[in-house]
């Protein structure tokens, strides 16, 4: 069994994107630079989106981060697991892990088809509307089935929309990690997350070594747990100095704000980092879907291989800078070789 530097949990989805305009938004209520999860209202919008000629890509948050991180790292470096239907789908996404060189152990879910996240394009703009079909059907009994590879992987990112799915899962990589002194990464993922699913968010947050988010997330986050401030540097001290339980490593917030410089705030320090992002022409942006996940791979990239933190802040400003240029949540083949600032 092999060992993985990274072991990456949440929800396979495949991603229908196309371009629309805000009466498409309108009409299924969605907003600009959205992500929520699909309502039967919604439903309507994944056939409208493949009619308009829509590309079909590899998502899901963390399987995103995944196969960053794999893009950076030495082959074999990363696993990722999840739950997929059995369907053209499924194959879809297994095709562009194999080319990214990213393992996977999926669980197949016997009834529900692979599922979908409808990506609407406005301008630099994307509203994201996901249907979580199988992604919904993880359970813990998969990742025990593969806990040898559990065992053998050195550290472990959890993409925070899988909060929705299986938090027993989540919790047993996150006592693994303290028991073995192994870090542990969750991200906060959308701003639903901190609202409506805080009590989950709020068991795993003991075993955060590093959480993750943008602001409008760590907004969320602050209105959730009554911080009463948006100051985003006071919201990422207060994520980095929470209650932990693994005292051997300091917890770690990162908070990303787009074009704006990434803060970093490290348990027991009262300095906030500011780290300004790797400047790009507007011209030469092709999609903005992804980028956030795309700094998490190359940040956690940084982690795995032991790097200071202005290191790793720096490989994931660099690897979202090259997401940037693709459509999609996707990397640049032939493979770049990072170089620091």
């Amino acid at each position: 069994m092999s060992t993985y530097e990274l072991l990456c949990l949440e929800n396979p989805l495949l991603d229908i994107q196309a371009k629309g305009d805000e009466a498409l938004l309108e009409k299924y209520g969605l907003k600009n630079n959205d992500a929520i999860l699909a309502e039967e209202k919604h439903m309507g919008i994944y056939a409208e989106l493949e009619s308009r000629d829509a590309k079909l890509i590899a998502g899901g948050a963390a399987q995103n981060t995944a196969r960053g991180a794999q893009y950076i790292l030495p082959a074999d470096s990363v696993v990722y697991f999840g739950c997929v239907g059995k369907d053209k789908y499924a194959e879809t996404l297994l095709q562009a892990n194999k080319e990214a060189g990213l393992a996977v152990r999926y669980r197949y879910d016997e009834t529900a088809p692979t599922g979908r996240c409808g990506v609407v394009i406005t301008g630099h703009d994307r509203s994201m509307c996901t249907d979580l079909a199988a992604a919904n059907c993880y359970k813990i009994d998969h990742l025990k089935e593969n806990w040898d590879v559990v065992e053998k992987s050195k550290a472990y990112y959890v993409g925070g929309y899988h909060l929705t799915v299986c938090v027993p899962a989540i919790l047993a990589l996150a006592e693994e990690a303290a028991k073995e002194n192994k870090p542990f990464a969750l991200s906060l993922a959308a701003p639903f997350i901190p609202q409506f699913f805080k009590e989950p968010l709020d068991q795993t947050a003991p075993y955060w070594d590093y959480v993750i988010g943008n602001e409008t997330e760590a907004i969320a986050y602050a209105d959730g747990h009554d911080l009463d401030t948006h100051d985003i540097p006071t919201i990422a001290k207060a994520l980095a100095n929470l209650p932990k339980k693994n005292t051997q490593r300091k917890r770690v917030a990162i908070i990303t704000q787009g074009t704006d410089p990434t803060l970093i705030a490290v348990q027991g320090e009262d300095e906030v980092k500011s780290f300004p992002v790797r400047a790009i022409d507007k011209s030469e942006i092709v999609d903005t879907n992804g980028a956030g996940d795309a700094f998490a791979g190359g940040f956690f990239a940084g982690v795995v291989k032991g790097e200071k933190i202005e290191t790793c802040v720096d490989m994931g400003h660099w690897l979202a800078a090259l997401g940037l240029r693709e459509l999609g949540p996707s990397y640049p083949f032939p493979k770049q070789t990072y170089t620091a600032a």
